[in-house]
């Protein structure tokens, strides 16, 4: 899931500006698991501006509602529909949603309440830890589940370096060395000759660097 985090309603208020109708757009997937912008995180931001700005006697207008996802056509179809009533959106869905709705509202400004930070998976209640990074080119069958360019601080491909004490990374004694944890789940497998294996540097100019990706799977198109 893609883990966010709210900006701080100061900021918030800052990137109104002077806009005075604005749509409260929420996302029920992912941010709602992490608790940053599904429907009840929606409803309190709202309360909260209208409260702010009321108080201060400044007239604006804040409406709010929230779809299933925002990065998908079909979900957004009831934004779409009340944006020529709008002054602006404030979407409080992760990048992509904003990105998303912006590609399909030329002429409305379409506002981040969120800060965007990794692909992560739900440890406990309210702790989500970042597993993957998206990177393009997985080889997790060759190091037992475990991403060495996400969990390890250098994303060493063939380690581990040498800084490495204990299994811990030595950027903190709080951070597992991620080539230590690769070892031991190999080693658990019965798999440790996939450590010998040399992976090849990456070609970064066909991945994270080289412009906005995209998959397109032809058997799925219409």
């Amino acid at each position: 899931m893609i883990v966010a985090s709210r900006k701080p309603l100061d900021e918030i208020i800052e990137i109104i500006g002077d806009y005075e109708k604005v749509l409260i757009a929420g996302c029920g997937t992912c941010v709602e698991v992490c608790h940053a912008g599904g429907e009840k995180e929606v409803e309190i931001l709202a309360s909260q501006l209208r409260m702010k700005f009321g108080k201060e006697g400044i007239n604006k207008e804040f409406l709010s509602d929230t779809v299933e996802r925002q990065c998908e056509l079909e979900f957004i179809e009831p934004f779409l529909e009340k944006a020529e009533d709008l002054d602006a959106i404030l979407s409080m869905a992760c990048g992509v949603g904003v990105n998303f709705l912006a590609d399909r509202l030329d002429s409305l400004p379409v506002l981040p309440a969120l800060d965007t930070t990794f692909y992560g998976a739900t440890e406990e209640q309210g702790v989500w830890t970042e597993k993957c990074s998206g990177c393009g080119k997985c080889i997790l069958h060759l190091t037992g589940g475990i991403c060495p360019i996400t969990r390890c601080s250098k994303s060493i491909l063939n380690g581990p370096c040498g800084g490495s004490d204990g299994g811990k990374c030595e950027i903190s004694a709080d951070v597992d060395c991620a080539w230590h944890l690769i070892y031991e789940r190999l080693k658990a497998l019965n798999q440790l000759e996939n450590i010998q294996a040399i992976n090849p540097i990456r070609d970064w100019s066909t991945g994270l660097d080289g412009g906005p990706r995209k998959m397109v799977r032809e058997d799925l198109r219409l």
